[in-house]
């Protein structure tokens, strides 16, 4: 196989990635398919793959140790409603943690 060709198929799976993950936000959803959040402005919207992927590309995951799991750390409340969305809240990449603050 030529590496255009490689290349092409990891173009094409990419994609395949990107429609299936907004798919799988609008079925879960529902038949009213908006959002708050994804906008400064927080007004209703159909979540697009950019936007998700915007979004979801703000965790971060922080390095766990032996007696410390890893986590992500979700900075949006955005972020959390699509994880939930796409029921990757109770995986096995960690827990999922809001960053912790100083009072």
């Amino acid at each position: 196989m030529s590496t255009a060709r490689a290349r092409i198929q990891v173009i094409c799976l990419a994609l395949l990635v990107f429609c299936l993950i907004e798919r799988q936000v609008r079925r879960a959803l529902g038949p009213e398919q908006t959002i708050t959040g994804l906008y400064p402005d927080n007004r209703r919207v159909r979540p697009t793959g950019r936007m998700i992927f915007y979004h979801l590309g703000e965790l971060t995951l922080r390095i766990g140790h032996i007696t410390d799991p890893p986590a992500v750390q979700i900075t949006r409340g955005v972020q959390l409603h699509l994880l939930d969305l796409l029921d990757l809240l109770d995986t096995d990449i960690g827990q999922t943690r809001w960053p912790q603050t100083c009072d």
